[in-house]
Order: structure tokens, then C-alpha cells, then sequence
């Protein structure tokens, strides 16, 4: 039995998903010896409680990470940050646990979703970068069913809340709903009682970053380049929980039976199908959970062998942090660190 116990530090520790990841370091009882929050100089002074003890913030500083001699990083500050201290965290061994977009796609990096791909973790030099939200629940939803039928193309819509866009977004939303108009938007237009098929910066050829996260890191983590991969990403008036819409084609005859029974034994899947009774996956009931909830299975009658499904998971818990503690977990139970 392993009772080793680490250091760990939360860097990006006042953000919603900085927060969220020290709530579910206790929450899991992952063995932190010490835990070391780190964030911007902004935050210092600011305390945060991790097993009931008021933690005092540091700042994020080439410094503060070489004294904090950590085992661990769970970063969660943003894509320029992570380029920028997450190297110097490796460099003095720590093993990084990103947030950010900013080493997804680098082919040294392995991309983790511990149900999906957890020996990928144990490739890492240093710094293992976690998936886009989005990306996370929906591979999460279709690996089994992938290993099954072998998929041809997927085609998405995610409904995502305004939580993935961090404190801003969720402070827009709320005053709008108060009849108030923020003067500091984190949106181009109103969001409440409002869609916006806008998340992240458009590209050339029309499609935003938060889509082409999702068709690449899709393909990284399924370990399948050729995987033909579509997305439209729309911000809902939803506080928390990211919906998704997701057509499935593939290669081998698929049956709504067989898809829920691998549906119901996949690791970190909740099957709620039953839409006779009103049953089907609710941003709300995902609320504070880690699974990912699908429903409304059915058949796509317009190829040979395809599915529709709906996946709703908790951008904030299972979209970022829970994950990320996922994947301490993974290396303390291999001890790959």
C-alpha cells in the first residue's frame, strides 16, 4: 500500500476551476501533505481553506515554484501562463498537470482522459496537459463505443455554460438575469435568455478555436488521426453544465440495446435513458457530479450504421478539475512521479 503523501501546488488557485481543484483534492482524499496555492500577484494576500486550515496565496514566481519543491502542479491560470512557468516547474521536477490549451497538442505531451487513455499519463517529461472540457465528456461518452463499432465521423454541438468562461462569464450572466448590464463583459453581445455560437477567437475558414480544440484533441486522445471530427460550439444562459448534441457514424452495425449496455458498465458514464418518463441527461442533475450522464439514445436513420446521443457533464468538475486530480491519482497509484 502506498502512503506516500506530496506536495502539491494549485497554481491559478483563485479561479473558479483553481478552487474547484483544491474542493476536490480534499474531496477525494488524494494524499497532499502540503498544498502550496499559487496565483497572480493580484490574489496574494487572499486565503483559501483546504481541511479546514486557511492557506495564505502566494505569488506564481520562478521563485515560489523552486521553493515549493512540489510533487505535483495542477495548473489552471491560463494558456500564456502555463508557457511560461510550466517549464520552469518541470525543469525543478515537479510533474505539471495543465489546464490550459498551451501543451494539448504538442506531440511530447501526452493528452489524459483517465477512462480513455489513462497509459498515456505514464509517457509524460514533465508536464501532462488536460483536455478541453468539451473534449473530455464526449470522449469519455464514446471510447466504449468506439472500441465496439469503430467510428467513422462524429458530428457535434455543444451547449456550454457560462462557467466555462471562467468568473466573468458567470458574473455577466448573473446581472443580466438581476435586469443589470455588465460593464465589463465577458461576452460580445447578452447572454441571458440569449445563444451565442461564439466561444473562443474565429479562424480564417470559420471556425473558432474551441472547435478545432475539439476535432484535434479528439483525434490525440483516441489515438486515431484520421477520425473525422465536426463541431459547432454555442455559450448557453446556463450556470453550470456543458450539454452536447453528438451524431456518431460507424464503420461496424451498431444497436441501441448493445449501445446502452456498454453505455451502462463504461467507466465514468451514468446512462439516463429513459425519455417515456421524462429521463434524459439536465446540466442540473450533472451539478457537483464527476460522471458524464447520456441519453436519449436513437438511431440516425440517414446513414447505415449511426447514433444520436446527448452527453452532459460538469465543465468545472469532471471538464477540468476532477480530471486533473485523475490524473495525480493515476501516477500515485502507479507511481509514475
Amino acid at each position: 500500500m502506498n502512503n506516500r503523501t506530496y506536495r502539491v501546488i494549485v497554481a491559478g488557485a483563485t479561479g473558479l476551476v483553481g478552487r474547484k481543484m483544491i474542493q476536490i483534492l480534499e474531496e477525494r482524499r488524494f494524499p497532499v501533505g502540503t498544498l502550496i496555492p499559487l496565483a497572480s500577484a493580484r490574489s496574494v494576500g487572499q486565503t483559501l481553506r483546504f481541511h479546514g486550515v486557511d492557506l495564505p496565496v502566494q505569488e506564481l514566481s520562478e521563485t515560489s515554484l523552486a521553493a515549493a519543491q512540489a510533487d505535483f502542479a495542477l495548473f489552471s491560470a491560463g494558456a500564456s501562463v502555463s508557457r511560461q512557468f510550466a517549464p520552469i516547474a518541470a525543469r525543478v521536477g515537479t510533474v505539471v498537470i495543465d489546464n490550459s490549451s498551451a501543451f494539448r497538442m504538442d506531440p511530447d505531451v501526452p493528452l489524459v482522459v483517465p477512462e480513455v487513455n489513462p497509459q498515456a499519463a505514464f509517457t509524460h517529461k514533465g508536464i501532462i496537459a488536460n483536455p478541453n472540457c468539451s473534449t473530455i465528456q464526449m470522449v469519455v461518452a464514446l471510447k466504449p463505443l468506439h472500441d465496439a463499432f469503430t467510428i467513422k465521423r462524429i458530428v457535434v454541438a455543444t451547449y456550454q455554460s457560462v462557467t466555462g468562461a471562467g468568473w466573468r462569464g458567470q458574473h455577466q450572466l448573473e446581472l443580466e438575469l438581476e435586469g443589470k448590464t455588465d460593464p465589463d463583459p465577458k461576452f460580445p453581445h447578452r447572454i441571458a435568455m440569449n445563444a451565442l455560437p461564439h466561444i473562443d477567437t474565429f479562424s480564417d475558414d470559420g471556425y473558432t478555436r474551441e472547435e478545432m480544440k475539439m476535432v484535434n484533441e479528439t483525434r490525440k486522445i483516441m489515438g486515431d488521426d484520421s477520425l473525422r471530427v465536426t463541431a459547432t460550439c454555442v455559450r448557453v444562459p446556463v450556470l453550470g453544465g456543458h450539454s452536447e448534441a453528438i451524431n456518431v457514424e460507424f464503420e461496424k452495425q451498431c444497436d441501441t440495446a448493445r449501445i446502452r449496455k456498454l453505455l451502462a458498465k463504461a467507466p465514468g458514464v451514468i446512462l439516463v435513458d429513459d425519455p417515456q418518463s421524462a429521463l434524459y441527461p439536465l446540466p442540473l442533475d450533472a451539478h457537483d457530479r464527476d460522471e458524464v450522464f447520456v441519453g436519449r439514445i436513437r438511431i440516425d436513420t440517414t446513414v447505415p450504421s449511426g447514433i444520436n446521443i446527448w452527453v452532459v457533464s460538469d465543465n468545472l468538475r469532471k471538464g477540468a478539475a476532477t480530471n486533473a486530480v485523475q490524473i495525480a491519482e493515476l501516477l500515485n497509484a502507479g507511481q509514475g512521479v
